[in-house]
């Protein structure tokens, strides 16, 4: 009998040291690394049964290499085929991370009983009778899905060759473990090892696996850092769960950029895909209040519209208080250090609250100059109009900076009913908009002068 092997992973990145020490070197975490049992066989994890994934690779130059498109399978769901790029590349490994009870494994039910091809939905979390009652909520009528209840991966290969799904779904990578590594399922081995035989039967059987991950407390996925090396794509699903809608982007994506985004709507039948996601990041009110603005975004190649709250009030305390939700707070600091030296407003003695509306967190400095006119409606206690819609990045000299593909922005908000965009004078805009009334400021002190005279 061979001797039993051990050695000290830390729980928080993965790193792997000989002997147990007080802090990791890799993350500076304390108290984080434990001894996990490991034991090496040389033994295939996954034998091709195939022809063709025998093949021996060799190289070749780079002109003899076919650049014919992958050719992709379709998701049926439009905003899971926009954050992937166009559908689910064969062979690729997808992983799906998000809190508990946010919605992955009913977003990848729904998808697995609406595709049109064969698949195998793997869940060492749930009964199959559980599914089955949740199933029938969505698509009770799908000839496609098939539905395994098992968490070793040698008893999970063993199924898949005697179905032959064209698509797998494992609900979680956190519940598997295999046979050639002796610790407890979820420790940091057994996601690598079970993570590395799912990638080999990928590649070399060319059918997707799609993964659930756990994630921290910190919001990371849970399990070693190399995991999502390991993978061809991270989508990650957000959303608070006291509100119905969810978020999915994408962190990172072999096959497509990473800059799209994905709206649901969590309803009793399952998520509802959202085409128009302006309409609920936009709030719907009668009388016009101070403090609200309208900015004109892109996510990828999606223009949004969203709603920019602002709160300015008289500080309380003798510090006051700069607080922000989906919004970078060092740049709310920058541009109140803008608005106080280029235009003269005295708010460094009062409390600023910014929100963005719908949940969602912006990095696009385009919102800048909804932001300035937020904070100022609010400041003066004077409404922005309604039919208003703001596209410009603030610099440090207080110029209104021009932004990436104002044309389609500006259409968006045509679109919407808009009546008036400020957009900065320094873009270049070819094409006419009947529809809507482009105003072209350059400074801070032009959009003040505009909006309250």
């Amino acid at each position: 009998m061979s001797k039993i092997k051990t050695t000290f992973f830390c729980q928080n990145c993965g790193a792997q040291y000989a002997k147990w020490q007080g802090q990791c070197n890799s993350c500076k975490e304390w108290n984080t690394i434990a001894e996990e049992i490991i034991q090496k066989e040389e033994k295939a994890s996954w034998k091709p049964t195939t022809s063709e994934s025998k093949r021996v690779s060799k190289p070749l130059k780079i002109k003899e290499i076919d650049s014919t498109q992958e050719i992709r399978m379709d998701t049926t769901d439009g905003e899971l085929n926009r954050v992937l790029g166009g559908g689910i590349v064969p062979g690729s490994l997808i992983l799906l991370g998000g809190e508990p009870g946010i919605g992955k494994s009913t977003l990848l039910l729904q998808i697995s009983l609406k595709l049109p091809y064969k698949t195998l939905y793997v869940s060492g979390e749930e009964s199959q009778k559980q599914i089955k009652m949740r199933a029938e909520r969505i698509n009770p009528e799908s000839d496609n899905c098939y539905i395994l209840t098992e968490t070793k991966t040698q008893n999970i290969f063993r199924h898949i060759v005697e179905t032959e799904p064209d698509i797998v779904i494992i609900d979680s990578i956190q519940t598997l473990h295999t046979d050639y590594i002796d610790s407890t399922a979820g420790s940091i081995s057994q996601i690598r090892e079970t993570t590395a035989e799912l990638i080999k039967f990928a590649k070399e059987t060319n059918i997707p696996v799609i993964l659930i991950g756990h994630i921290t407390k910190d919001g990371n996925i849970a399990g070693p850092k190399i995991l999502e090396h390991m993978v061809d794509t991270v989508l990650q699903f957000e959303g608070d769960r006291n509100h119905v809608y969810r978020i999915l982007r994408s962190l990172k994506n072999r096959f497509g950029s990473t800059a799209e985004l994905g709206i649901y709507e969590m309803q009793g039948s399952g998520l509802r895909e959202v085409s128009n996601p302006s309409e609920i990041l936009i709030s719907h009110r009668e009388e016009e209040l101070s403090g609200t603005a309208i900015a004109s975004t892109l996510e990828g190649m999606r223009p949004l519209m969203i709603e920019i709250q602002a709160l300015v009030s008289t500080a309380v305390y003798g510090t006051p208080q700069r607080s922000t939700t989906g919004y970078n707070a060092k740049r709310l600091n920058m541009i109140l250090a803008v608005l106080e030296k280029r235009a003269g407003f005295r708010l460094g003695t009062k409390d600023v609250f910014l929100n963005v509306t719908g949940g969602i967190s912006v990095d696009d400095p385009a919102i800048d100059l909804a932001v300035v006119a937020a904070i100022l409606s609010s400041n003066e206690d004077i409404a922005v109009g309604k039919d208003v819609c703001f596209a410009g990045e603030v610099g440090l000299s207080g110029e209104i900076r021009p932004v990436n593909r104002v044309e389609q922005r500006i259409q968006e908000a045509e679109k919407l009913g808009f009546a008036t965009i400020f957009v900065s004078k320094y873009n270049k805009i070819a094409t006419k908009f009947p529809g809507i009334k482009v105003v072209l400021v350059s400074k801070i002190e032009e959009v003040v002068e505009q909006l309250f005279g």
